[in-house]
């Protein structure tokens, strides 16, 4: 399928769970963005759970963006300002081009829920190799201001005047449909 299409595109999105203390039964924050990118009518490539650290982090992020299949990465988790939060750091280095205003209008959206407290989140989101790889804080509310708030609009191709879509790169499955 092209990019140009003005009808929905499926795309392929990685859910990343940064937390020393979440697994697969406490994951509401990662759950919560799989169940909103499936509901939305995307594909979930992966979900993995990683530990606070900014070289398994980056590690994991480098391999989906590098991946011919992978569109779209969502973090959760580690974009505060503790000692072990390092999302931000480890990501940043990977991204040719940062999205400023994402971090921007998440935190004038959680403004209306938290207050003054969004002054601590470091939300950013940029495009690396065709990918776009979307960090934020971990809580449940957090993500779903964020897909509610922004996501589920600019991963649509059908959003005008413009979303992410067209950013992309093709998976290969879409170059086969293509190529036909």
């Amino acid at each position: 399928m092209s990019h140009a299409a003005k009808e929905f595109e499926a795309l392929n999105i990685a859910v990343l769970t940064v937390s020393d203390t979440r697994d697969e039964s406490n994951d509401t924050s990662g759950a919560l963005l799989v169940e909103r990118a499936i509901e939305a009518g995307h594909r979930i490539s992966e979900k993995r759970i990683e530990k606070d650290d900014v070289f398994q982090i980056r590690y994991q992020v480098s391999k989906w963006i590098a991946s011919a299949d992978t569109q779209v990465v969502l973090i959760t988790g580690g974009t505060g300002f503790t000692g072990r939060d390092s999302t931000p750091e480890a990501v940043s280095v990977l991204l040719e081009k940062q999205v400023d205003g994402f971090g921007e209008l998440f935190r004038q959206l959680s403004f209306q829920d938290i207050g003054t407290s969004t002054v601590q989140s470091r939300a950013l989101a940029g495009l690396a190799n065709g990918t776009l790889v979307v960090c934020m804080p971990g809580s449940t509310g957090a993500c779903r201001t964020g897909w509610d708030g922004i996501l589920q609009q600019q991963l649509d191709a059908r959003h005008k005047p413009c979303n992410f879509v067209m950013h992309l790169k093709q998976t290969s499955t879409e170059l086969c449909e293509t190529r036909g």
